[in-house]
């Protein structure tokens, strides 16, 4: 069983990989001057962005957020063994409004490895946005440098959302199919025993189904339908309840169980949420 080596600075993560220690929170670095440790996974407590130029001029920018684990010898992660890389820790923007949209970059999401494919014009801007922050990092540190820093980090970031756009902009049919899709699989999802099977699905599971992944699944979703895939299933199971309360043939505990909720308790809480009255309280309202 491989060692997991936890990195949480970006003094840990210089030593480590034997870069030269230039600022306390954050470094462009070659990952070629690396020390190879295919023995060992490392946990980072930092961000990560790594860009490779690929033999035809194109390039593939790969993203980790804090908390993630990477084991080098793993097909996803050999990125991370060449070409250059931006690394910085959380507190580089602490108190900044980038720390807020951090979370609306939809490259950053923890438990993945987000790649981009990008162009050679691409590529150079990247490149350009990496040699900006270097040039930061040569210099002495003064009242200007974080200010600096963050821009040019904030810049980078900024144009990587216009890639991600670029990369997963298709055709509004094809949108439009792919919600249509969504609803077929949500309603059939509904009618079989994989509810009781299964459970309450999950945004990924249906992304899967359609093939693609979990966060442009209900980037896709929320943009051609108004509402999120999660909303979309959480509207189906309050639908599915109301019509087995009013039925009336069945206990709220039988009703909770066909619903995939393991616990009656926490059907009851989920129904009073969305809809203001227990089921119990709704049966009888629908008596009157």
């Amino acid at each position: 069983m491989k060692k997991i080596t936890h990195l949480n600075s970006v003094y840990a993560f210089n030593i480590f990989n034997h870069f030269e220690v230039r600022h306390p929170l954050v470094n462009i670095v070659d990952w070629s001057k690396a020390t190879l440790r295919p023995d060992c996974n490392v946990h980072l407590d930092l961000y990560c962005i790594a860009l490779s130029i690929l033999d035809n001029h194109e390039g593939k920018l790969s993203f980790i957020a804090p908390g993630n684990t990477i084991g080098i010898e793993n097909t996803a992660d050999q990125v991370f063994r060449k070409g250059h890389a931006l690394v910085f820790h959380p507190d580089l923007i602490a108190g900044t409004a980038l720390t807020e949209h951090l979370n609306v970059y939809h490259f950053f999401q923890n438990n993945s490895h987000q790649v981009l494919l990008l162009t050679p014009n691409e590529c150079k801007i990247v490149s350009d946005c990496f040699a900006k922050i270097e040039y930061e990092l040569s210099q002495p540190i003064d009242k200007h440098s974080k200010k600096l820093l963050i821009s040019n980090v904030e810049l980078f970031l900024n144009y990587c959302e216009r890639f991600y756009d670029r990369q997963f902009s298709v055709p509004d049919h094809i949108n439009q199919g792919m919600v249509k899709n969504f609803k077929q699989l949500l309603n059939h999802y509904f009618k079989c025993d994989n509810l009781i099977e299964n459970g309450i699905p999950s945004v990924a599971y249906f992304a899967d189904k359609l093939n693609i992944s979990p966060n442009y699944f209900g980037d896709l979703i929320k943009k051609e339908a108004g509402k999120s895939a999660q909303e979309y299933i959480k509207d189906k199971i309050i639908d599915e309840a109301k019509n087995k309360i009013y039925n009336r043939s069945k206990s709220i505990n039988e009703i909770a169980y066909e619903l995939g909720f393991k616990y009656p308790q926490h059907f009851s809480r989920f129904f009073k949420k969305n809809v203001g009255l227990s089921p119990n309280e709704y049966r009888l309202s629908a008596l009157t």
